[in-house]
């Protein structure tokens, strides 16, 4: 090994180790820069489609932008009202809750053994005073709320232009490729952007579906607060895997409250026979079909982006590891197949 060899190695770990760092500096420009992208390959199918009807695609892309804002606009306009409603109910109902435990001889024995109903009592004569007290958070919120817009804003910017001029960067970067790269690249692209296509329009369509079977089941049983409960329920059905337990579990506390344990069991059974159709049938059509990803892979996927960034990890964890095993298998496919040993003399002879 020459002493240029070793310097340019040297050299090369150099570049790579200040490159990374650079990027952990800009972490959070690099967080909204792969937001954008993600929203850009979302959003390509439907500013694909107006262009298809000969129009341009600056103002496909604003088109698109439009329905998103309007489409927003109307369902807070829809679920709003009903979910301050019930949260008012709520607090108007805490203390009529602590009778019905008590007149429960179910939960009776349970409240005489843990002091359920000194809890909730205690809770419920503080809600008042701890609502007043989270008016005077005001202000750390309403910042909170301006940087979040911010970034919202941000990525609707950056995602805009990667709309508008991404395809011209990549049209561009394929062409100086030799002819038999260029086709290749040109179809692991394709497919990239067709598994996160697959994937948001799949989530969201799962997340609608457990929201309207959540409200029309509270409904059937008559519990309160649907609306809220079954908003919470389709936000929370967009986490991958867990998200829909998760949203089932105030529904089951809700109809522990109101009827136990009828409304309770129902709800319980209605919902083990939803996650077996979600789990068996909805679910292997996005993660399978859509996305053709092993489901240990999946687990492994959400949890790391679970730990890494919470919420967010979790929803974009799914696509990041479908797309990362695309180019692994483009690897392996593409990779020299290792040479035969040769054969003993012995055995030549």
């Amino acid at each position: 090994m020459t002493a240029r060899t070793v310097a340019k190695a040297v050299l090369t770990t150099l570049v790579i180790a200040a490159a990374l760092y650079l990027v952990y500096r800009l972490r959070d420009v690099v967080i909204l820069v792969g937001m954008a992208a993600f929203v850009a390959v979302a959003l390509a199918p439907g500013v694909a489609l107006l262009q298809r009807h000969r129009v341009p695609r600056a103002l496909a892309i604003l088109l698109v932008y439009v329905g998103l804002l309007g489409g927003a606009f109307g369902l807070g306009l829809v679920l709003v009202p009903p979910i301050v409603e019930g949260v008012e109910t709520a607090v108007a109902d805490a203390p009529a809750w602590v009778a019905d435990i008590r007149d429960s001889e179910a939960l009776r024995r349970y409240d005489e053994r843990y002091h359920l109903t000194d809890h909730i009592r205690d809770q419920s004569d503080k809600l008042p005073r701890a609502l007043d007290n989270a008016a005077g958070e005001l202000e750390t919120v309403t910042v909170g709320a301006f940087k979040r817009l911010f970034e919202l804003i941000t990525v609707l910017v950056i995602a805009f232009f990667l709309l508008l001029d991404a395809p011209r960067w990549i049209d561009a970067l394929f062409r100086r490729l030799p002819l038999e790269h260029e086709r290749r690249a040109r179809g692991v692209a394709q497919e990239m952007a067709s598994v996160v296509g697959g994937y948001v329009v799949g989530s969201f369509a799962i997340a609608a579906l457990a929201g309207l079977f959540s409200f029309l089941m509270m409904k059937l049983l008559g519990l309160p607060f649907a609306v809220p409960l079954a908003v919470l329920m389709a936000f929370t059905a967009l986490i991958p895997l867990i998200g829909s337990a998760i949203g089932a579990t105030p529904i089951a506390l809700v109809a522990a409250l109101h009827s136990f344990p009828e409304a309770l069991v129902v709800w319980v059974v209605a919902f083990v026979l939803y996650q077996q159709l979600e789990s068996h049938v909805l679910g292997p059509y996005v993660y399978k079909r859509t996305l053709r990803l092993h489901p240990l892979l999946a687990i492994v996927s959400v949890l790391a982006g679970a730990s890494l960034m919470g919420i967010l990890g979790a929803l974009l964890a799914i696509p990041i590891a479908a797309m990362i095993q695309i180019l692994i298998r483009e690897y392996v496919r593409l990779a020299p197949p290792r040479p035969e040993p040769a054969a003993p003399a012995t055995e030549a002879a």
